[in-house]
Order: C-alpha cells, then structure tokens, then sequence
C-alpha cells in the first residue's frame, strides 16, 4: 500500500481481505480432508495473514513483508493487548511452520497436528474479524 487510500477505499480493502481469511481457512479444510497437510498449513498461515492485514489497513498500519506484518501486528495489537499474547504466540509459530512446510525439506506435518492447529487459527482469524466490527 504505498498509495494512500480514502477511507471509503480503506473499509472495501480490509473487507476484502478478512473475507479472503475465512476462504482461506476453507481452502485449508478441503486440503486437510485429502491428506494434503503441508499446503493445509500454508492455507492456515495465510488466512490468519490476511486477517492480519485486514486488521492492519483498517488501522491505516502500513507493513511490506510477511515479517513488517508479525512485527506490526504484534507492537500495535499484541503488546497493546487488544489480542492475547497467546494469539501472538501462536501467529508467530503458524509463521514459523508455514516456512518449514513450504522451505525446508523432509519437514511433513500431519493430520495430528493440523486437528490441533486448526482450531485455533478459526478463532484467531474469528477473533480478528469481531475487533474489525468495533
């Protein structure tokens, strides 16, 4: 977002992307059901990120990277305590495994792990999606 965007265009931004979050946690369910572990883990990520994003635009917070999103997500909401620290902590391993999963080899993650971390990213991007409504 290097432009700046009027707030009309603002509300339609972040919109988009906490709706983008809830299809994303979608994708990770239709993936999980045929065994694709890795990719479902790559959808979580992602749709917990675009809640982030959501999030951050709606609050005019401005991050390039994947990391300049965790990094400002964690300063204006997590160390503000508007979300958990435990909802911190945990976007910042979903970011961890999602670069293991996509990077690193003979790294596979499995049904076990993904009953566990599903929940949470649901309530997570959920979480998200009730603070956008304040």
């Amino acid at each position: 977002m290097k432009h700046k965007l009027d707030s009309e265009s603002i509300k339609a931004l972040s919109e988009y992307r906490i709706q983008r979050a809830f299809e994303t946690l979608a994708e990770a369910t239709t993936l999980m059901d045929n065994g694709y572990h890795n990719a479902a883990i790559n959808r979580l990520y992602y749709a917990c990120y675009y809640a982030v994003n959501s999030l951050l635009i709606k609050n005019k917070i401005t991050a390039n990277t994947h990391s300049g999103v965790k990094q400002m997500f964690g300063l204006h909401f997590i160390v503000t305590k508007k979300i958990s620290t435990d909802m911190g902590r945990f976007y910042n391993q979903l970011f961890n495994d999602r670069l293991s999963g996509d990077y690193d080899d003979f790294i596979t993650f499995n049904e076990e792990i993904l009953k566990e971390i599903y929940p949470k990213a649901d309530e997570f991007v959920r979480t998200i999606s009730n603070l956008l409504k304040d």
